[in-house]
């Protein structure tokens, strides 16, 4: 038993972060699963649900940067200019995030998760039939920041009062206003970093994060990550990415109703 899971728990959560792992570089939605996952198999509280899913979105969002950063769509004038003021909205987003969540009981935890999720699926679903229809879009001009900024402060809030990691929405959302997919996901993994970073600190303050269960769940996240980025540089992800977005819609609901 490792921070009150037990041993067939604990095997289900690593191979369930394995494919949460390819999810976040591949499609962009993948660490909602961990979150998911930790509700639905533990009994675990929401604070240390999320304090734990939030310190393994450190390191998978790191080597998702670095992998983004090697494929060449963060190396642009524009993507580093999106990818900086994402990730400090998203980093203002989450320590709001995280005082809203010790407000929160956990039934009210599970129904907002479960609306997350749904709406998640929503999002990603819209991008499978949109993602084709890249309009430039101008990161760098006031609206262009201004857009970017919101996006990233929802995320923020979003992840550091459920848990859920930036890319869930970060990528439907900029695909949806015109940004590339690849470059969607390869900003997403920078502001990942600083959201998770930001929600870890604040959720250590409350001592609600298990980090032997951390690590176990992040290592097969980690290698999820690089796994993930390789199929996205070669695979046409739509059906993928149509069939995450029916496994949210159905897990929503059950998460609302456990």
């Amino acid at each position: 038993m490792l921070a009150g899971v037990p041993a067939s728990t604990l095997a289900l959560l690593v191979v369930l972060s394995l494919f949460a792992g390819i999810g976040i570089t591949a499609v962009g939605p993948g660490g909602v699963f961990i979150t998911i996952a930790l509700v639905a198999l533990t009994d675990l509280p929401p604070p240390l649900v999320v304090g734990t899913a939030s310190a393994t979105f450190v390191t998978t969002g790191l080597v998702g940067t670095a992998s983004y950063r090697r494929s060449g769509e963060l190396n642009s004038r524009a993507g580093q200019w999106m990818a900086g003021v994402l990730s400090l909205t998203g980093l203002a987003g989450a320590l709001v995030g995280v005082r809203l969540n010790a407000l929160v009981d956990a039934a009210t935890f599970r129904v907002l998760l479960g609306v997350f999720i749904s709406l998640s699926g929503v999002l990603v679903y819209y991008r499978t039939r949109h993602a084709s229809v890249e309009d430039a879009y101008d990161v760098t001009t006031v609206r262009g920041t201004l857009g970017i900024a919101g996006i990233g402060a929802f995320v923020g809030v979003s992840g550091g009062l459920l848990g859920v990691g930036g890319p869930v929405l970060a990528v439907p959302l900029l695909v949806a206003v015109g940004v590339p997919m690849l470059v969607a996901v390869g900003v997403a993994q920078v502001q990942s970093v600083f959201v998770a970073a930001f929600a870890t600190i604040g959720y250590l303050a409350q001592d609600a994060v298990s980090w032997t269960l951390a690590v176990a769940i992040g290592i097969p996240e980690i290698v999820g990550v690089v796994a993930g980025w390789k199929v996205a540089q070669s695979v046409n992800s739509r059906r993928l990415t149509r069939a995450l977005a029916a496994l949210l819609l159905i897990l929503g609901p059950y998460i609302m109703l456990r």
